[in-house]
């Protein structure tokens, strides 16, 4: 028996924003798209044209707050071949919301506060 990753899933609260934040930031494209027929919900799924992993945005009508995120200890990570144009684009875009410059990393931050590693490629 064998796996592989196929997606990853976060709920967003406000579905335009994060479509907008995820092409900017990270350059994350939309592949396909599912809207119940009733309207209630939408899953967009994106990807980075490189691999087949993707990460599912998926937005809920009748939901009215922002999402708890609890202690945000969940993250993903993505590696940059370029981590210093990185930087300088998510500094200029003041998403960048923690640095470990020992280890050669930071995070940024989406719109619903979810955390993403910028790793470098080693």
């Amino acid at each position: 028996m064998k796996f592989k990753f196929a997606h990853n899933n976060i709920n967003v609260y406000n579905l335009d924003a994060s479509l907008k934040f995820y092409e900017e930031a990270l350059g994350l494209k939309e592949v396909r798209r599912n809207t119940q027929a009733d309207g209630s919900f939408t899953l967009v799924y994106l990807g980075d044209n490189e691999t087949t992993h993707q990460l599912e945005l998926t937005w809920l009508r009748d939901w009215d707050r922002p999402y708890n995120l609890g202690d945000n200890e969940i993250h993903l990570a993505f590696v940059v071949d370029d981590y210093e144009a990185a930087h300088n684009k998510h500094e200029e875009m003041n998403c960048i919301c923690y640095e470990n410059p020992g280890m050669g990393i930071y995070f940024i931050s989406d719109p619903d506060g979810y955390w993403l590693e910028i790793l470098p490629n080693r």
